[in-house]
């Protein structure tokens, strides 16, 4: 018996983007439902895979980390020691801001409902 996959609605679009205050045309709304069930279909696809003689992996770095010594350049980023540094001085922030009170960024209200 062929197990029924929950699909996303043109409903449901409409709901989330009410949700996120988007206006969507028709022909958004028709994507955005095409693409979020093609994205359904295809994690299904990867639900059907064996993965029985595959390790569980909580994160990748360390999977290529051994092969190469620390040093390298390839996860550098992801190695480098953890250090304090001084951060952007709030003046300094407040400088390019389109508008500000001389303490906070000030910003147009943007949530009418």
């Amino acid at each position: 018996m062929e197990e029924t996959k929950a699909r996303v609605t043109e409903q449901d679009v409409s709901y989330v983007a009410d949700l996120a205050n988007l206006d969507l045309t028709a022909e958004e709304r028709s994507r955005m439902l095409r693409d979020l069930n093609s994205i359904l279909e295809h994690i299904d696809q990867l639900g059907e895979l064996d993965t029985t003689n595959v390790a569980p992996l909580a994160e990748v770095v360390s999977m290529w980390a051994g092969a190469q010594p620390l040093s390298s350049d390839r996860f550098g980023y992801a190695m480098r020691a953890d250090e304090v540094r001084p951060g952007l001085a709030h003046e300094a922030a407040l400088t390019n801001a389109p508008q500000t009170d001389k303490t906070y960024f000030k910003v147009p209200k943007v949530i009418e409902k």
